[in-house]
């Protein structure tokens, strides 16, 4: 298992948490998951991100992904810059009833670093190398059960903004690499 969850092995598969600063409930607006939605679809075409699983929660993003050419590390640097840089500039640029205070807790969080203004996401992606078939399957049900837990949806595949739909045999906001699991909790 890697050390202090971190992407060491750029060849493995990993769970990946990016939270929010603060917590901030930010996805509770479309636009700003659709942000998400875009960097990962961009990231697949182009930058050969292989996504396994997904959930955009209310203030926190799981997924479960790989890299084709072992470069991990970098297509989460670059996925999470793009989609910080893009929220921040939606809150300014849209109406958006929040924003003052918004504006206030994405900039305290920013103070730690020297030359950044604001700050969305936290630094740490909590990444945990995929060791096993039997870890994959539990981290694959953990992303899609999230909702479920959260009391959002009854059903899992009812989320919108989850590849369990994917794994349903259901269209879905960004298509995924199909993991056949031994054992699935949300059918």
């Amino acid at each position: 298992m890697a050390a202090a969850y971190k992407i060491s092995n750029q060849e493995s598969a990993y769970f990946l948490t990016f939270r929010v600063v603060g917590w901030v409930d930010i996805f509770t607006r479309q636009i700003y998951r659709d942000i998400v939605i875009e960097s990962l679809k961009y990231c697949q075409q182009h930058k050969g991100l292989i996504l396994y699983a997904y959930v955009i929660m209310s203030n926190h993003v799981h997924m479960l992904a790989q890299s084709e050419d072992g470069s991990l590390k970098d297509v989460v640097r670059d996925c999470k810059h793009f989609t910080g840089s893009r929220i921040l500039t939606e809150i300014e640029d849209v109406t958006e009833s929040r924003r003052d205070w918004m504006k206030i807790v994405f900039e305290y969080h920013a103070k730690l670093k020297p030359r950044q203004l604001k700050q969305l996401w936290e630094h740490e992606n909590h990444a945990e190398e995929i060791y096993s078939p039997g870890f994959f399957a539990q981290k694959i049900n953990y992303i899609h059960e999230n909702p479920v837990r959260a009391g959002i949806v009854e059903n899992a595949e009812d989320y919108l903004y989850s590849s369990a739909k994917n794994y349903a045999g259901l269209s879905s906001e960004i298509e995924v690499t199909i993991i056949d699991l031994p054992w699935k909790t949300y059918r």
